[in-house]
């Protein structure tokens, strides 16, 4: 069930990040960004009185370092997407991202049997296949100098994951809390110093709405399937599938002609799944 789960919270993950995506084109991506986090504070929040648990201090701690781990991440992304090449930045970022949470299960005593484990190393491939939209010959233009920010994001987006994975089972919703409010503190605080408030055209705000949604939707996805008994090896690494999921909407919705890399990419992810949860 936690790896059903976790699959789960990866496609919904991606789906927000495609309408985040779309957001962008009519808004700045700062704004976006900050309106998405705070519609999912403000659901939360709704919804706290019937889901809500008995979070300890620790679990709000390790929520709200997840919370500052995965906007520092976010912030370095988008930076890293503005001084380098996209096909490159995406991908060494998704990778990252992926190996962080295996990484840190595997350092916390989690152990893998052979499907799994050749499952976890194909669904890595498949991440950076996935994510590499201009092909693996755009992974050829790297240069060790560009690579600082791509895999600092990627850092970031796995701590998260790793981080909130640490909040106990009884603790419900209520960490959640904690993780929103210090993204949304954070998102402000880096918005004064730009002197650059978030503003929000009408256009974009019906997809902004619909990736916080999202957004928080996964997260709660998330954090059910760490709650679960399982290993965070394995449910980190289906949850960092998220790119799968952002590239089959652009190919459906937006009519995206997907390279040879990114059908490779995608029948990898689909053994991987297998395998993981076999």
């Amino acid at each position: 069930m936690a790896a059903l789960l976790a699959l789960a919270s990866a496609l919904v993950y991606g789906s927000a990040d495609f309408c985040g995506g779309l957001a962008t084109r009519r808004a700045n991506a700062q704004s976006a960004v900050a309106g998405a986090q705070s519609v999912g504070l403000v659901l939360l929040l709704a919804l706290l009185p019937w889901l809500g648990g008995p979070a300890s201090v620790a679990d709000l701690a390790w929520a709200a370092a997840a919370g500052a781990a995965g906007t520092l991440g976010l912030v370095l992304f988008y930076r890293a997407l503005a001084d380098g090449v996209m096909s490159v930045v995406a991908p060494v970022t998704a990778l990252c991202a992926a190996a962080v949470p295996v990484l840190v299960g595997l350092a916390l005593g989690d152990r893998l049997g052979v499907p799994a484990a050749v499952g976890i190393a194909l669904a890595l491939v498949a991440v950076v296949l996935v994510s590499a939209d201009a092909g693996l010959a755009s992974l050829g233009r790297v240069r060790p100098a560009g690579l600082g920010l791509p895999l600092a994001a990627g850092v970031g987006f796995g701590l998260f994951f790793a981080l909130l994975a640490q909040v106990s089972s009884d603790a419900g919703l209520s960490p959640l809390i904690a993780e929103r409010v210090t993204a949304v503190v954070l998102l402000l605080l880096v918005a004064v110093a730009r002197r650059s408030p978030p503003r929000l055209p009408r256009a974009a705000l019906p997809l902004v709405l619909l990736s916080g949604v999202l957004d928080i939707a996964a997260n709660v996805l998330y954090l059910v399937a760490t709650q679960l008994p399982g290993q965070l090896a394995v449910v980190g690494v289906l949850a960092s599938l998220y790119p799968v999921s952002t590239v089959v909407l652009a190919q459906v919705v937006l009519r995206e002609r997907l390279v040879p890399a990114q059908l490779a990419g995608l029948g990898a992810a689909v053994l991987a799944v297998v395998l993981i949860t076999v």
